[in-house]
């Protein structure tokens, strides 16, 4: 049986996948992709959801490892968004990694990347998305590009993907990945997330992939009614907490304590 009938079936009868969670640790800038190998078999599909079409690339290269990711480490620990799984299981992560993590691209633990930065564990990212609730269309905003795997994973929920990484080299590098893989719907600036991307707001939905003291009051600001933002909160060396924060339609906020994790610090502003 495939993953996609297998994942089907699951959809139905929740009672056929033993589900269980971990306490998930996670870092939140993901990595440097520096001479990964060529890629076989890859192309670009146009895809249409509810009359909104956009492209997203398509590759073979080592499928099988990423449905067996998808199995243990996303279906089995209770992601239930179909379409979060199936970009899971489409987005090539071994690209997103350094050359000596690509035998361990996909385990589903996070991996050091240089520059004090790692690539969040695939199961983290797996729950981002679904609670964000990402519908196509949405404009979303994440805050920590890193290596780009993140975005990319988003990139196949919505075509309006907007990035931003303080740290030069590491989105520099992301963006001409992109380029190289066909994710040509993110667009990506280098700049302190802090202050989030004001030209392009209001946003939808808002993803943090470090973590803050507190709620940047910008981010709050270019939330859209109704919109939602993901967030890790506490001190790099203190007990984080993954927030829920949910913006009214009256403008109020409230906020919603999820799990521990542990993601790398905010840096910039954030840290004034």
């Amino acid at each position: 049986m495939n993953l996609h009938n297998y994942l089907a079936i699951l959809l139905v009868s929740t009672g056929l996948a033993l589900i269980y969670f971990i306490s998930p640790v996670a870092d939140g800038e993901p990595a440097v992709t520096v001479n990964a190998p060529q890629l076989e078999n890859s192309v670009t599909v146009s895809v249409s959801v509810d009359t909104l079409e956009w492209d997203r690339p398509r590759f073979d290269a080592r499928m099988e490892e990423r449905e067996q990711l998808v199995r243990t480490g996303i279906i089995n620990q209770g992601i239930r968004d179909a379409d979060v799984v199936e970009a899971m299981l489409q987005v090539p992560r071994h690209r997103f990694v350094a050359p000596a993590q690509q035998r361990q691209a996909y385990l589903n633990n996070p991996l050091p990347i240089g520059h004090g930065q790692t690539i969040s564990q695939p199961y983290i990212v797996a729950y981002m998305a679904e609670m964000l609730e990402i519908e196509p269309g949405d404009k979303v905003l994440e805050i920590g590009t890193g290596s780009g795997y993140h975005a990319a994973v988003l990139s196949e929920l919505t075509p309006h993907v907007f990035s931003i990484e303080i740290i030069e080299p590491l989105g520099r590098q992301a963006k001409e990945l992109y380029e190289e893989l066909g994710y040509n719907t993110i667009q990506t600036k280098i700049a302190d997330g802090y202050y989030g991307w004001e030209e392009h707001a209001p946003f939808d939905k808002i993803i943090v992939t470090a973590a803050s003291g507190h709620i940047p009051p910008p981010l709050i600001e270019q939330l859209k009614p109704g919109g939602i933002m993901a967030i890790p909160v506490g001190g790099p060396y203190q007990t984080q907490t993954l927030m829920k924060v949910t913006k009214r339609e009256d403008g109020n906020v409230r906020t919603e304590r999820l799990l521990p994790v542990r993601f790398v610090p905010m840096t910039g502003a954030a840290q004034d």
